[in-house]
């Protein structure tokens, strides 16, 4: 049976596109950049994930990955790129403003919790904007802990945030353990890394091209109530 559940956090449990165009719209505001339109967002999204796999893969910094993302959005759209750096940090606190669940993440969360199920969070994000989202969702009040790759050091999939999670579960068999979240790349490849079970959360029907074990596909986050039920 599973006890304990890894939930990544970001297009998981909350909706973070959601997040993203609130964030990037106050800090236009505040840095008087002008309105940040749809097709503007587009571009910086194919921008902010190249950055994203390229840090995954070991190939830069986490900080390389925040802020050069936004130098190479202002340059290419024609805005100041001295100002990237001061965008990001204020990025960083206002994306921690919004806290919108993705479809049936809160009910699950919390039936989850009812049924005794430790939960925690494991997740790439910025120590500022995860700990805001938590505490804004309401997740901090369910989650035993959150595993935070600013805290740790290193990023998933790398076996390295890993070796702290298991560390910290050292009382939990592997296989109780399973591990939730979106990302191909970076839940699914470092639950691989580390040898645990993984739950593939796929709402768009995405195909798998990257090599990696899937344990479990879902498309609606309220399949996992009865993936669990069928565990106990």
């Amino acid at each position: 049976m599973y006890t304990t559940v890894l939930w990544d956090v970001d297009m998981t449990l909350l909706d973070f596109l959601a997040a993203e165009r609130y964030a990037i719209g106050e800090c236009f505001r505040i840095f008087e950049l002008g309105e940040c339109s749809d097709e503007m967002l587009e571009r910086y999204s194919v921008i902010n994930r190249k950055y994203w796999e390229k840090l995954e893969r070991g190939e830069i910094t986490k900080q390389e990955t925040l802020e050069g993302r936004f130098r190479e959005f202002f340059a290419s759209e024609g805005l100041p790129v001295e100002k990237a750096e001061d965008f990001n940090a204020e990025y960083q606190v206002r994306l921690g403003d919004t806290a919108v669940f993705c479809p049936h993440g809160k009910e699950v969360v919390q039936y989850l919790h009812k049924q005794g199920i430790h939960q925690y969070a494991v997740t790439n994000g910025t120590q500022t904007a995860q700990k805001r989202k938590l505490a804004n969702s309401g997740l901090d009040q369910v989650f035993v802990k959150a595993f935070i790759s600013d805290e740790i050091g290193y990023e998933k999939p790398d076996m390295r945030f890993f070796d702290v999670v298991l560390q910290e579960l050292a009382d939990c068999k592997k296989e109780e353990i399973l591990l939730i979240g979106d990302s191909l790349t970076s839940d699914m490849r470092g639950a691989n890394n580390a040898g645990l079970t993984c739950c593939w959360y796929n709402p768009e029907g995405a195909v798998n091209d990257k090599g990696v074990r899937i344990d479990y596909e879902i498309k609606d986050l309220i399949e996992v109530e009865q993936l669990i039920r069928e565990r106990v």
